[in-house]
This record gives C-alpha cells, structure tokens and sequence, in this order.
C-alpha cells in the first residue's frame, strides 16, 4: 500500500510504465490486501480496547492508517474529485473514472452510498465542467430520481398507486 500511494501520485508515468505496475500489482489485489488489512486492524483494534493488561502484545500493536489516508476520504472530497473528473479534458485528468470508482470501492464509509455515486460518476460526461454545486445538486437530483423509480416499481409490483405507497411510507417514518 505504500508503494502504491507514492507511485499513484506520479502523474507523469507514461502508459507502459503504469501497465507494468498494474500488472505486478492489480487494483484488485490492492484493494482485497487493503480490505483485509482494514478488516483484521479493526478486529485487533477492538480488542486492543478490551484488553486491561498494558504488556498484552495485543495492545502494542501499532497499525499503519497513514498508508491508507489516500482512500479515507469524505463526502466533499468525493464531490471534488467528481468536479476535477468533469473539470479537465480526458488527456489531462488526474483521475480518472476508474480510479474515482476505485476510491469509492476502497472506502467502507460510503458502503450504503458506494452503488448510487458510481452509477452516478459513469453518467457524467468527460470535461463537461461542471461545479461542486452542479455536481452536488446532480448527485441529488440521481438519488430522488432512482429512488422514485423503485418506488415505483415496488408499487406496480403490488398493485399499489406510487402516491399511496409514498403517503404509506411517510407516515411510516414520521412515526
């Protein structure tokens, strides 16, 4: 993870070079090592708290998030990156739509969100331009949208009109 963070962040390697470390390294491997590494420093993390005897070797355990602060990353750096995906020209990106959907894979604070914002990020255009405000708004717009779609097809599905479903479903959570 490491070495990966520190040759992500050259930009400038040209195509044959990125094949290569993609090769020796694919981004599925990366992201099953993180996933683990994640899952069993918070098994060990959780029983670091339990633990009362301070000489545990279980308490002495220091995990390295720092490696991982490239994919912990937040709602508004997801919307900023979404905004310099559409910003820039193809040739000229920084990141592209992979690695965007890539960050969002390796992310476990966007797991109820992850399938809505990447369904979201492959329908936006390359360079389009649009601002964080655009893209927030759009985000929304997508989630109501296909919110409203199954809701729909719920309804139809039980014979139901959509209105009477949302009022059912309204009452429901105001309880």
């Amino acid at each position: 993870q490491r070495i990966r963070t520190q040759l992500d962040q050259y930009t400038d390697l040209d195509p044959e070079l990125r094949e290569t470390i993609d090769k020796l390294l694919p981004e599925d491997d990366l992201r099953a090592f993180r996933g683990v590494y994640l899952d069993v420093a918070k098994d060990l993390k959780s029983k670091q708290e339990k633990t009362p005897d301070p000489n545990d070797p279980i308490r002495q355990l220091d995990f390295e998030f720092v490696l991982f602060d490239s994919a912990l990353i937040d709602y508004d750096y997801i919307m900023k990156l979404i905004v310099r995906f559409t910003g820039q020209p193809p040739r000229k990106q920084k990141i592209s739509r992979e690695q965007l959907i890539g960050l969002l894979a390796g992310n476990a604070k966007f797991l109820d969100e992850r399938e809505d914002m990447v369904e979201y990020i492959n329908t936006l255009t390359e360079g389009k331009g649009l601002d964080e405000q655009a893209i927030r708004e759009g985000y929304e717009c997508f989630k109501a949208e296909k919110n409203a779609r199954e809701l729909a097809a719920i309804a139809e599905k039980h014979g139901l009109s959509p209105d009477a479903l949302q009022g059912f479903i309204d009452s429901i959570l105001s309880r």
